[in-house]
């Protein structure tokens, strides 16, 4: 089921991203007299056909997701009727061909602005930055962070949620030079941290900068008690109910939720003796067997058991940020500018050896992150929809032949030198293009697979 749920999320992720995409082709196309042959989400096999007349723009959905396109009028692809040509892509002026090879990525660029808008509107809420561990002898340790600190501002930022400052400790990262973190201490008193100028150059080294920087988030500690119960697993059958807490197992105290699922992973296929509090106090002990599971190359317990959390434990970890419609909109462009742009130099330093590969990320860990994100709610569906979408605009953009921006570079020469390039020059182009993707892309499946297989 969790397969299927990562798949579907996948799935619907890119139908809504591609399908962004190619509006922006399509629609500016429309508008600037350019007739539309078909609109396409996906390649291969047709799943699903439709159009209102023989002369209308034909729409389909194909088997294999992984992009679309927008099919124009065009005499370098097919014969064009005489009474035609006026609406044939080739025929058209500079400016509006090149409109409509950039409408794309802008339209990418415009979800993400509009993604942005409705999460500042309706609350984005996230994380309280209090640090929970300070990894010894790391970077945060060397700086003088302490557990309990929260991050109020990170160079000129204010840090909001670990997910601002995340975002934000990136950015730094990509300037260079020493870093200034204001916290508060668990006493109450605003102090600065400083972290040296090599300490914030490295953190672009490695894609898991908190792990980089030493610092762990603070996490609510939430007791052994039984929540959601799955049906016909090991939870449910050993006779556990809600409500039930978790006492000790095999002789082993247990007082924290975070150990009953250490001590459940640990014992796949072996029966645990439970002591087990039930409302009004009463005690009593249960035999349960713990599933096993693969995981990353073995195997772990599961039991089918969700935790109980108490009413407003959540509250005093958690913070939420809210806009108005205006200001929404001004922070929502701002993002999106300060992502893309994050985006780009990130490219940049992985080409010069700057900034690990490892920040490149295939299929396979967009289809686990689209999952996820899904799994935690709408609100977090939406960002990584913005985030991928931005990707997607940027990455459209490099001058790559193949890609929007190859077609942009090859409007650039042939403003400049009165006419387009020749045919072989714009095919031997698209074979680097190819050449190029086909290695990133080989690159990526690479290392999503070392990911998965560990």
């Amino acid at each position: 089921m969790d397969i299927l749920f990562t798949l579907a999320s996948f799935t619907v992720a890119l139908a809504i991203l591609i399908a962004v995409h190619e509006l922006g082709h399509f629609w500016v196309a429309r508008r600037l007299g350019v007739r539309v042959l078909r609109f396409a989400i996906g390649f291969g096999r047709p799943l699903l056909r439709w159009q209102r007349s023989p002369d209308a723009t034909e729409y389909v959905v194909a088997a294999f997701p992984l992009g679309g396109y927008v099919k124009m009028l065009d005499e370098r692809e097919e014969p064009v009727p005489p009474e035609q040509l006026h609406l044939a892509f080739n025929r058209q002026a500079l400016w509006k061909r090149s409109a409509i090879v950039v409408a794309g990525p802008l339209f990418n660029f415009l979800f993400a602005i509009l993604a942005y808008w409705a999460i500042f509107m309706a609350g984005d809420s996230g994380l309280r930055p209090v640090v929970g561990e300070v990894v010894p002898q790391s970077i945060a340790d060397q700086a003088g962070f302490q557990v309990g600190d929260e991050l109020i501002r990170i160079g000129d930022r204010d840090a909001g949620s670990w997910e601002t400052a995340l975002f934000t400790f990136i950015a730094k990262s990509l300037d260079g030079g020493e870093l200034a973190v204001r916290v508060r201490d668990k006493s109450g008193s605003e102090l600065e941290r400083w972290i040296s100028s090599d300490a914030v150059r490295s953190l672009a080294e490695e894609p898991d900068l908190l792990g980089r920087l030493g610092l762990a988030p603070r996490r609510p500690i939430l007791p052994p008690v039984i929540g959601e119960l799955v049906a016909g697993e090991p939870a449910e059958l050993s006779g556990l109910r809600q409500g039930d807490r978790i006492l000790s197992a095999d002789g082993r105290p247990i007082e924290t939720w975070q150990d009953w699922v250490s001590l459940v992973r640990e014992h796949p296929n072996e029966t645990l003796e439970i002591d087990v509090e039930r409302d009004g106090g009463e005690q009593l002990r249960l035999s349960i067997t713990p599933r096993p599971v693969k995981n990353d190359g073995g195997e772990v317990g599961r039991i089918g058991a969700g935790v109980s959390v108490p009413e407003g434990l959540l509250d005093q970890y958690s913070v939420e940020v809210r806009y108005g419609p205006i200001e929404a909109v001004e922070r929502s462009v701002a993002k999106t500018f300060e992502m893309s742009l994050m985006t780009l130099r990130v490219i940049g330093r992985m080409l010069i050896g700057q900034a690990s590969i490892q920040n490149l990320s295939g299929p396979i860990t967009i289809a686990e992150t689209a999952g996820r994100t899904a799994s935690h709610g709408l609100d977090s569906f939406v960002k990584f929809l913005a985030v991928v979408s931005i990707s997607l605009g940027v990455l459209n953009l490099l001058p790559i032949p193949v890609l929007d921006g190859g077609h942009l570079l090859y409007f650039l020469i042939e403003g400049v030198k009165g006419s387009p390039l020749s045919e072989a020059a714009q095919a031997q182009g698209q074979k680097i293009g190819l050449i190029l993707l086909a290695g990133l892309m080989t690159l990526a499946f690479y290392l999503d697979l070392s990911r998965l297989l560990g």
